[in-house]
């Protein structure tokens, strides 16, 4: 147990650590999604002149939220989730199936971010770019065009962190399993101390 114990430790403490910085610029890009929608809507529909980066920049901003929020929702449950047959099953039987279900999980979760390590940093990633421009012409710099490669990095950087917080709770469901379960702190309580 005490080993479980161990093994499990680095990767709450990186949880708890990185998910709510994760949270937090979560929260500034979903602020900044709308701040550039009501824009586009203002040129769009009031000066009748619609922008060309608003629809990207929001594109951009909802991918880097949704890959800083998700994996703070995976570790606390926040995924809607079908459980009723593990709720139908022995206390036991069903740990052993939580644990089954989160292998599987692993799985994936491995194979996406290596999809997203290749989408980031592989050959076509390079050259790719969006329509986004990002204009530094009015503060002396130059402007320039994002590339692809770092709207593809949210999905990278979402990949990883939600396997890391799946290997916190296969960790976490192992040592339920054998009966330890009621020294680890809950999940709520450990996500949510970082929020305050």
């Amino acid at each position: 147990m005490t080993i479980l114990k161990g093994l499990l430790a680095p990767f709450q403490i990186f949880n708890d650590v990185v998910l709510p910085i994760g949270r937090g610029i979560a929260v500034a890009c979903i602020a900044l999604m709308v701040v550039c929608i009501l824009v586009q809507v203002f040129f769009r529909y009031v000066l009748n002149s619609a922008l060309p980066w608003p629809d990207e920049a929001a594109r951009f901003l909802m991918l880097w939220m949704t890959g800083l929020i998700a994996p703070s929702a995976y570790r606390t449950g926040g995924f809607v989730a079908i459980d009723m047959f593990e709720r139908a099953l022995p206390k036991t039987l069903a740990a052993i199936v939580s644990l089954l279900l989160l292998a599987i999980s692993l799985i994936v979760l491995v194979t996406a971010a290596k999809l997203g390590y290749t989408e980031t940093f592989g050959f076509g990633g390079k050259f790719a770019s969006s329509t986004l421009w990002v204009p530094l012409d009015w503060v002396g710099g130059t402007s320039f065009k994002v590339l692809l490669r770092y709207m593809y990095m949210s999905i990278f950087v979402g990949f990883v962190l939600l396997t890391i917080v799946n290997i916190e709770l296969i960790l976490r469901s192992i040592i339920t399993l054998f009966g330890g379960g009621d020294t680890l702190k809950p999940l709520s309580d450990l996500d949510l101390a970082g929020a305050e």
